[in-house]
C-alpha cells in the first residue's frame, strides 16, 4: 500500500493543540480592563485555587515549569557538590535546572513501558550526596511514588506533564518536599507560559517567593524575575476550572485508541486509573521516524515523545531502557480539541502503514 496524497496544509492534524474557549479570552479581557495585568491578586487567587486543587497548603506562581525548578533548588540550599537524581527520557529542562545551581545531575534509567524512573535503577545510583531526586509523571502516567519515597531523599515531583492524574487517589504532586507545574502553551492546561510551585513547607514556600522577585527588598542577595502576571493567572483559573472536562476528554480519547489498536503489534499505555494521557505513546514496529514521516504526508503529525535521552545527549549510553523506549515510542495526537474525525484520520494512518510494514 502506498502512501497517500499529501494533504492540504489547512487539513492537517497538529501533534498538540491548546484547548481554549471565550470564557479564557474574557477572563484576560476583564484583567485588561482594570489596567493592572502584572503579578497581583489574580495570580494569588490562582496560587489559592491550585494549592486547594492539590492538596497542598502552599502554592508560588511562577514565569515557567522550569524557573519552578530552579526555584525549588535553590528553596532546597542545593549547591555544587550535591547530586540530583534525574531521569534519562526527560527533556532538558531537568538537566538545565540542576545545571544552575551547579549541582551533580545523577542520571538515573527508566520503566520502559511507561517511560517513569525505575526506582531501582535509582537506588543504584545513589550516594551519600545525594539530596534530592526529581521525578517527573511522564505523559500523565503517575510514577511508582511508594517505591520511590522508601529510598529516603526529598522528592520534588514533576507533575508538567501530570495535573489531573491521581496515585493512590491522591493527586499528583500531593507526595513529594515538592511538586512543579507548567502551563505551557500545549500542557494539559495553560496560560500561555507559566508555572507553580508547590508544598506543605511554609519555610521552602517563602524561600520560593523571596527568590521569584528581586525588587523592593533592603537586603540584597541574588533574586530572580520569574513571576507570573494576572494576565496568565486569569486564563489560568478558567482552565483550572475545565481541568476535569479536560481529562475526561483525554481519557476517552485514550479509550479510543486502545480499542482500535487491541490485538495489533503496537504497544499501547496501560489503563491506568490514575493516567491523564498528556501524551499517547506507542512502542511501534521499526523506526518511529519512518512513522512521523509517513503520517505527516497524511497531515497527522507525530513525534518521538521526548528528545534523545539524556544519558545518550550527554555521551554516557547507560541506561539501557531509556534508549530502548526512545528507539520504539511514537506520540500521536491527544488533546480535547481533537474530533472523532480526526481521530479517525490518525487511526487510519498508523493502521495503513502497519499493513505496509507487515
Amino acid at each position: 500500500m502506498s502512501d497517500a496524497v499529501e494533504v492540504p496544509q489547512d487539513m492537517n492534524i497538529p501533534h498538540s493543540r491548546p484547548s481554549l474557549s471565550p470564557q479564557e479570552a474574557a477572563a484576560v479581557a476583564s484583567v485588561m480592563a482594570t489596567g493592572h495585568i502584572a503579578q497581583g491578586p489574580v495570580m494569588e487567587n490562582f496560587e489559592q485555587a491550585l494549592a486547594l486543587r492539590i492538596g497542598r497548603s502552599q502554592a508560588i506562581g511562577t514565569a515557567s515549569g522550569t524557573a519552578a525548578l530552579h526555584l525549588v533548588l535553590l528553596a532546597m540550599s542545593i549547591e555544587a557538590g550535591d547530586e540530583v537524581l534525574i531521569p534519562s527520557y526527560v527533556c532538558t529542562a531537568l538537566l538545565n535546572a540542576v545545571n544552575y545551581v551547579g549541582a551533580n545531575a545523577v542520571i538515573t534509567d527508566v520503566d520502559p513501558a511507561t517511560g517513569n524512573m525505575d526506582p531501582f535503577d535509582a537506588r543504584r545510583r545513589m550516594t551519600d550526596n545525594t539530596r534530592a531526586i526529581i521525578v517527573p509523571h511522564m505523559f500523565g502516567c503517575p510514577a511508582a511514588m511508594d517505591e520511590l519515597l522508601a529510598l529516603g531523599v526529598p522528592i520534588i515531583e514533576d507533575c508538567a506533564q501530570a495535573i489531573g492524574a491521581t496515585y493512590d487517589n491522591r493527586p499528583v504532586g500531593s507526595f513529594g518536599h515538592a511538586a512543579v507545574f507548567s502551563f505551557y502553551a500545549t500542557k494539559v492546561m495553560t496560560t500561555g507560559e507559566g508555572g507553580m510551585v508547590v508544598s506543605d513547607s511554609a519555610e521552602l514556600a517563602d524561600r520560593v517567593r523571596d527568590l521569584r522577585d528581586y525588587d523592593k527588598r533592603f537586603a540584597y542577595r541574588l533574586r530572580y524575575n520569574y513571576k507570573m502576571t494576572d494576565l496568565q493567572a486569569a486564563m489560568g483559573l478558567v482552565q483550572l476550572s475545565r481541568l476535569d472536562e479536560f481529562v475526561g476528554q483525554r481519557r476517552a480519547l485514550a479509550m479510543n485508541y486502545r480499542a482500535a489498536f487491541d490485538g495489533s503489534k503496537f504497544q499501547v499505555p496501560a489503563a491506568d486509573e490514575g493516567h491523564i494521557y498528556y501524551r499517547f505513546v506507542m512502542g511501534v514496529p521499526g523506526d518511529p521516524a519512518e512513522w512521523i514521516r509517513h503520517l505527516a504526508v497524511r497531515g497527522v503529525t507525530c513525534a518521538r515523545p521526548v528528545d534523545p535521552p539524556l544519558d545518550v545527549l550527554l555521551g554516557r549510553n547507560d541506561c539501557p531502557d531509556a534508549r530502548a523506549a526512545w528507539q520504539r515510542h511514537l506520540s500521536i495526537p491527544i488533546y480535547p480539541s481533537l474530533t472523532t474525525t480526526e481521530q479517525d484520520r490518525v487511526i487510519e494512518g498508523i493502521l495503513a502503514h502497519s499493513e505496509v510494514t507487515r
